[in-house]
């Protein structure tokens, strides 16, 4: 009998920074809309609505001596140890992340060298065989890392990768914005290995899609909302409701793509990890996979979220929430051998992807 080469996580590690920012905290900012107005309502009535929308409370910024490359290691180390195996081994370093090292007295991104460049180094990995690069795919970056993994080492190319997703979007927003609110800082980190089995385990199908010629610049780097705003930083900028409208529209389509490449039925997924972006979208988006296979009811347990205490750190929301699950830390959320989980992301370029993987 012949036995397949399969990818499959042996270790998970994340980086939750101390620094703990509630809502309360932005009642002191002065808010504009898009053309430079004054929101004419009180921050109070502002914050409450961003609240009963994301479902976001609080949410992690670094420290100041930190940057992201900094915090990619520390999910890295913890992945490492977790999986027991020897660094000197890797194949790939992958970093996902969208704008580099950007450091709290010079807020400019840093991308030379690559921050997997920088991992690697900070990690004392010697082998010049462990290859490093940067993945910037927005906030599915983590994903397509482990999507890539995935060809890497069923082709034969590889045996063990290291993907990480790392940010520090406290670092790129605009304190004028409302839309601040969401973001936060974080990484994740997983070891994959390929494994041979006689019957598909690990990473059983993905999918991925880029929608740019209508959509591309729905996330984007501009100016200050506040025109009185001294300094020429550029930070992170969002049109809500039309990534809201795009996702809700598109996100299950691949979803339910990547679980037909696998032949696996929506009652037998175990937990569903969307990307932490908006509490409120992810249910949405919920609520529509289901519809789409003829389901009415919606587990109560299927979808663990995080988004409510950490906020969205982008390319790190994966696979912290994979981490924290992997580690028995979230209430009433567990995972056994043969459990299904179906991971899924949208983000700036529009990307989107989904990925169907049994626990071994």
């Amino acid at each position: 009998m012949t036995r397949d080469i399969h990818t499959v996580i042996t270790g998970t590690g994340s980086f939750i920074p101390k620094d703990i920012v509630d809502n309360r905290s932005f009642c002191a900012h002065e808010f504009y809309d898009s053309h430079g107005k004054a929101y004419p309502i009180p921050n109070t009535e502002i914050i409450q609505k961003f609240e009963d929308i994301t479902g976001i409370r609080e949410r992690r910024y670094v420290t100041e001596e930190l940057v992201t490359s900094d915090i990619a290691t520390h999910a890295a180390c913890e992945a490492l140890a977790s999986s027991e195996m020897d660094r000197e081994t890797l194949d790939y370093i992958i970093v996902a992340h969208n704008f580099g090292d950007i450091r709290s007295d010079a807020r400019r991104s840093d991308m030379v060298p690559s921050l997997a460049a920088r991992v690697k180094h900070k990690l004392g990995v010697k082998n010049p065989k462990t290859i490093a690069y940067d993945l910037p795919f927005g906030c599915p970056g983590w994903l397509q890392g482990v999507i890539q993994t995935d060809y890497y080492l069923r082709s034969g190319d590889a045996r063990r990768s290291l993907v990480i997703g790392a940010e520090t979007l406290s670092r790129v927003i605009d304190p004028h914005d409302r839309d601040s609110m969401i973001y936060a800082d974080g990484a994740g980190a997983a070891i994959l290995e390929a494994r041979q089995s006689d019957r598909p385990t690990g990473i059983l199908s993905h999918a991925t899609r880029c929608d740019t010629i209508n959509h591309a610049y729905l996330l984007l780097m501009e100016k200050s909302y506040n025109g009185c705003h001294e300094g020429d930083e550029f930070f992170l900028k969002m049109d809500g409701h039309k990534v809201y409208e795009y996702a809700l529209r598109t996100v299950p389509e691949v979803v339910k793509e990547s679980l037909s490449k696998a032949s696996i039925s929506l009652r037998d997924v175990k937990k569903i990890l969307l990307h932490q972006a908006n509490e409120k979208l992810d249910h949405a988006i919920l609520k529509r996979v289901y519809r789409l296979f003829g389901e009415k009811e919606i587990p109560t347990d299927v979808m663990p979220m995080t988004i409510s205490w950490l906020g969205n750190s982008s390319v790190a929301t994966l696979p912290t929430l994979l981490d924290l699950l992997m580690r028995g830390e979230l209430d009433n959320h567990e995972l056994d051998s043969g459990d299904v989980i179906v991971f899924a992301s949208v983000g700036a370029g529009m990307n989107i992807n989904a990925l169907v993987y049994e626990i071994p």
